[in-house]
């Protein structure tokens, strides 16, 4: 049977035979995944091997058995595969299909690729983080080692520009492939359903009205088998297989391939068959609509699974499932109306992923600047940052972002860096193999059953003899030998204690390395900040000791425990749900977690007291493992960190007294800058540092007002008393404390007798202004304010003469008070003298 990809397959040699790099498009059924490579193997510069990327173990199993099936051979000849947990190849191998993460450890192994002729990435639109940084190597091995690599972008839903100007404007081949008919009927949603039920109905009426075998996608293993069970009771008589990636391999075969017997099948997937799998005999999709990807959640620090609306692209590739083989059907559980408020993609891994694995890699490779790789999406600076931070508290990188010894054993692992530092630590303690199946629990979902009790799940996979299990336990056997031959430092040597604000800490070395350490601290190991501890007596809320609150199931056997640690969380990050955790007891986290312990002084500010209190904590960073009273802190710690809350809340925190505060309304008027807020919080280590004690109320006014002095040189003092002047002295040689923070401007009150005899309004500073008076009675009540006083002499006076001379007789009220002499005495005791 000719396939649609063999009318442009010369057009794609000769653009491998002119150049380096091409970009092939091709729809769905077209044959690219299974005709390119074995074409290739026949042109003259294909003296190598072809490595050919796929996103999923089952895609690779299943397109060389698919490939070797049609060159009349076995898996392992010339066509050959390998997944973590499978294999099939040979000396005889010349085409080997992997999966990306493969890869990745492939050319880091090898840079130059020795022995490779070609690398195809097939379905490069599912922008896997590790098909994005497989990539993004192999271009720079390319344009620096081996010019002669030929590097093949193949999909079907691409943006084949983008892809062509990453290769250095690479030539684009397009199939138009073979189409079938595809009819869509709209379902619609029922949001009042769960999903399992809405599925199981409409896979009953696609079964009905169609023939066919149906391939129904689901978002997760659970909704599979819930689906599955519903299934089982409306249609008793059918054979239902589930498709994912835990699978075993043999069910994985019967899902992808037509029934033996003939018999109708249903087929229930993750979006593990959206792309690069061609299932026999199916005419019918159904789809939920709905999509499950693993997202990083910066703010909690896990990676968890959430449930979003498919893309339309994605919708797009499970559709045509059904139109591969012959004209089909596809019904999708959502409205038409709805279908363009769907994203057109899904985002890119390396837009919403942990980059910490992405991250470790650069640093091996070497890489620069990571900008200036070949990135269809540039990874986010902060979640670089962030990866960075992670793997050095791990110490796999150095202060300065270079990658330790430790972390090119880790490196060397085919594990996350979590896991990796985790293996390593524990094969220094002689429990590389516990750790090597408990890091292949928490990657390979599903293995040990389900549950929150993570040393239960392990005890059910060390019995479990299933095929699965079995070779699942070859893959962590392989990875305990490797972690033996790189032993990696303990977290002790390669960790200092970090400085709480306000005191000293120091780390507690562990004791010696010759005891079994217990599950619970082997895990905690890969994930320090995800220790967690009770806080409440129900055993529902925690606190890890990342800072972040975690909730625990009421009806978990972890319910118990004091403390755990964690190595699955999942939801948002102000409370986010344990879904496997060991328990620790406190013996176990002293002796075990003793070099993660820190026990120093921890300052705090007691508001009621405006006073520091010093206590003595031993705490696993966020969590206070004991507290007590320091009687004798640090002094210099405690100026240190009265200085920085200062700092922090400003100089009102300080009280300054009466003199000094007035000395700082007068600098600020005259502008001398020496004693403005801002200089003065820059400096608070020089004039107030050495004044400080434990209490702010404790400090002598005096002395804080020489240190403010001390700051001002002859200049600066000369400009404040000439330009903002503390006091005002009236003609009758009363003086009056000027107010430099009144609204209106610097004022001075006094009784209006004490100015008879001024005919100027007193002014101050440079350019003079005037003093704002405000003026009071003989009892101390205001009459007038003004910034004219001959005005108010020959003005409004005359009123207040009026008023005055009946509420005060015994005092002088004249015509003309500007040629009097100014007095505050009464009339009798002012002519008696």
């Amino acid at each position: 049977m000719s396939l649609p990809i063999q009318a442009v397959l010369p057009d794609l040699l000769a653009a491998l035979n002119a150049g380096s790099s091409a970009v092939l498009i091709a729809p769905p059924g077209a044959g690219k995944t299974t005709a390119v490579a074995p074409a290739l193997l026949r042109e003259p510069w294909c003296t190598g091997a072809i490595i050919m990327l796929s996103p999923r173990r089952v895609a690779a199993r299943a397109a060389a058995e698919r490939m070797a099936e049609l060159l009349g051979e076995k898996p392992g000849e010339t066509i050959g595969y390998l997944t973590r947990l499978d294999s099939k190849r040979s000396a005889r191998t010349r085409v080997l299909v992997m999966t990306e993460a493969i890869f990745v450890s492939t050319i880091l192994r090898d840079p130059e690729l020795s022995g490779v002729a070609a690398v195809l990435f097939d379905e490069a639109h599912e922008r896997h983080l590790d098909s994005d940084l497989g990539l993004a190597l192999a271009a720079e091995c390319q344009s620096v080692l081996r010019e002669d690599l030929r590097l093949v972008i193949m999909s079907a839903t691409i943006d084949g520009a983008r892809f062509a100007r990453l290769l250095g404007d690479a030539p684009v081949v397009e199939s138009e492939g073979k189409a079938y008919p595809l009819a869509i009927r709209w379902l619609g949603a029922r949001p009042e359903l769960r999903i399992e039920d809405a599925m199981a109905s409409a896979i009953q009426t696609a079964w009905r009205e169609e023939s066919g075998d149906i391939l129904a996608f689901l978002p997760g293993v659970g909704e599979i088998e819930r689906t599955r069970e519903r299934l089982a009771e409306r249609l008793p008589g059918a054979l239902v297989l589930p498709l994912h990636r835990q699978c075993e391999p043999a069910a994985q075969r019967a899902a992808i391939k037509r029934d033996t017997e003939g018999r109708r099948r249903i087929v229930l997937a993750t979006a593990i068959a959206e792309t690069s799998l061609t299932l026999d005999g199916v005419s019918v999709v159904v789809d939920a609509g709905l999509s499950r990807r693993a997202e990083f959640d910066k703010a909690a620090g896990v990676t968890r699974l959430v449930t979003h609306r498919a893309s339309q692209a994605a919708a797009a590739q499970r559709a045509g499932r059904a139109a591969r083989q012959g004209p089909g059907v596809a019904y999708r559980l959502w409205e038409e109306a709805a279908h363009a408020g769907r994203p057109p993609y899904d985002p890119p891994e390396v837009l919403v992923s942990d980059l910490a694995p992405l991250a470790l890699t650069l640093a091996q490779w070497g890489s620069g600047e990571v900008a200036d790789m070949a990135w269809l999406d540039v990874p986010p600076a902060p979640a670089m940052a962030a990866a960075h931070a992670l793997l050095e508290s791990l110490g796999a990188l150095d202060g300065e972002g270079r990658i330790t010894d430790h972390g090119r054993a880790m490196a060397t692992l085919p594990l996350e860096p979590r896991l990796a530092h985790m293996l390593l630590a524990a094969a220094a303690l002689g429990a590389e193999k516990d750790a090597a199946e408990l890091a292949l629990l928490l990657q390979e979902r599903g293995l040990g059953g389900r549950g929150d009790d993570l040393s239960a799940r392990l005890e059910r996979f060390q019995r479990d003899r299933s095929p699965r299990v079995e070779a699942s336990r070859k893959l962590a056997a392989r990875w305990a030998s490797s972690s033996r031959r790189t032993p990696g430092p303990l977290a002790s040597s390669t960790q200092s204690g970090d400085g709480a604000p306000g005191g000293q800490r120091s780390r507690v070395k562990p004791g010696t390395t010759g005891e079994f350490p217990p599950l619970g601290a082997i895990l905690a190991e890969g994930f320090p900040d995800m220790i967690a501890r009770r806080r409440d007596a129900s055993g529902e809320n925690w606190l890890a000791a990342g800072g972040r609150g975690l909730r625990l199931d009421p009806a978990s056997s972890l319910i118990r425990a004091e403390w755990l640690a964690v190595g699955e969380a999942q939801g948002d990050a102000k409370g986010a749900r344990i879904t496997g955790a060991v328990p620790l007891t406190e013996a176990e986290v002293q002796r075990w977690l003793g070099h993660r312990i820190e026990r120093g002084t921890t300052l705090k500010w007691v508001e009621a007291d405006s006073r520091v209190e010093a206590l003595l904590e031993q705490r696993l960073s966020a969590i206070t493992m004991a507290t007590g009273p320091d009687p004798s802190p640090d002094p210099a710690a405690i100026r240190a960190f009265m200085v920085e809350k200062i700092r922090k809340e400003g100089l009102d925190l300080v009280p300054l007294g009466r003199a000094s505060d007035s000395l700082l309304r007068r600098a600020r008027f005259a502008g001398v800058e020496v004693l403005s807020k801002a200089a003065l919080l820059a400096d608070l280590d020089d004039w107030l540092g050495p004044l400080l004690t434990r209490r702010l109320d404790q400090l002598e006014a005096g002395k804080l007002h020489e240190a403010l002095r001390a700051r001002l040189d002859y200049a600066a003092r000369q400009a404040i008393d000439q330009l903002a002047p503390a006091q005002f002295t009236s003609p009758a040689g009363t003086s009056h404390t000027i107010d430099y923070d009144d609204p209106g401007g610097p004022s001075v009150e006094l009784r209006v007798q004490a100015l008879f005899g001024l005919e100027r309004h007193p002014t101050f500073g440079r350019p003079p202004q005037p003093l704002l008076l405000k003026l009071t009675d003989p009892g101390g009540k205001p009459l007038q304010t003004t910034r004219d006083l001959p005005g108010f002499w020959r003005g409004s006076w005359r009123d207040v003469v009026k008023d005055m001379k009946g509420r005060y007789p015994k005092h002088r009220w004249p015509d003309e008070p500007w040629t009097e002499k100014a007095s505050l005495k009464t009339k009798n005791a002012f002519n008696r003298t």
